[in-house]
């Protein structure tokens, strides 16, 4: 595994759960980082925890092409370069189809799809110019398998699985590596996207009871592991259950 000292890392999506832990363990080995997300309080309380660590922010929607932009100026900028885009925002509300919730079906297609599409459009041309990079997008075991209540966010989850085996073929020759993190059920703030009460009350019982819930400690270790390789590596795909997780 090759250190990660003084690797340039933007993440999106940073305020919380696996974007926070994420952060933090890079920071603890010395990455550089450049981190986004709308909650621009949660990010200064992230930053100030850790006054010791190379960390940068500002404020980003992942569903502004611009505010990318703007992360990834930022990591130029302020290092030159951009070792790494992790694009982790989402959200997951549950629902029959049945119940027509098309607000929420537009907003997973904004924010888990578009939201990705646009982190790839905010450094793919630097990377290319660079020819090095690596590019990771946390997706899901429901971008594996689908289940009743999750037909449009499991539709967004296989999406990603597509455009990032997508980018791997056509970005493979200049050096640009590709990974997606798939986990099972996680401990994070996911479960507040929920609309449904019951539903939402349901998944956050689940995600924290142990053997049937992941950290979010646990999902960073894998997001270094698979950064860490050299660069002649490409971890692709990262598919990472809880043991007692049926599906």
């Amino acid at each position: 595994m090759t250190s990660l000292k003084n690797k340039v890392i933007i993440i999106a999506g940073a305020s919380s759960g696996i974007g926070k832990a994420t952060a933090r363990r890079l920071a603890n080995e010395g990455a550089k980082l450049v981190i986004g997300a709308r909650r621009a309080e949660r990010l200064k309380q992230f930053v100030d925890s850790l006054p010791d660590a190379e960390i940068d922010y500002s404020v980003a929607d992942v569903t502004k092409p611009e505010d990318l932009e703007n992360l990834a100026k930022l990591a130029v900028d302020r290092y030159g370069h951009i070792d790494v885009m992790f694009n982790n925002a989402g959200i997951m509300p549950t629902a029959n189809l049945c119940e027509i919730r098309r607000d929420e079906w537009q907003q997973m297609l904004n924010i888990n799809i578009m939201g990705v599409l646009n982190g790839i459009a905010a450094v793919l041309p630097i990377m290319k110019q660079q020819q090095s990079g690596h590019i990771i997008a946390t997706d899901s075991v429901a971008g594996h398998i689908v289940y009743p209540g999750s037909a449009v966010y499991c539709g967004t989850k296989f999406a990603i699985r597509a455009i990032m085996e997508g980018l791997r073929q056509e970005e493979r020759e200049n050096n640009i590596r590709t990974t997606i993190v798939s986990p099972g059920a996680v401990d994070t703030e996911l479960y507040t996207t929920i609309n449904d009460p019951t539903a939402s009350e349901w998944v956050k019982n689940n995600q924290r009871t142990p053997g049937l819930g992941l950290t979010s400690e646990q999902i960073a270790d894998a997001i270094a592991y698979a950064i860490g390789t050299p660069e002649t590596v490409a971890i692709n795909e990262l598919l990472i259950r809880p043991t007692k997780q049926s599906i």
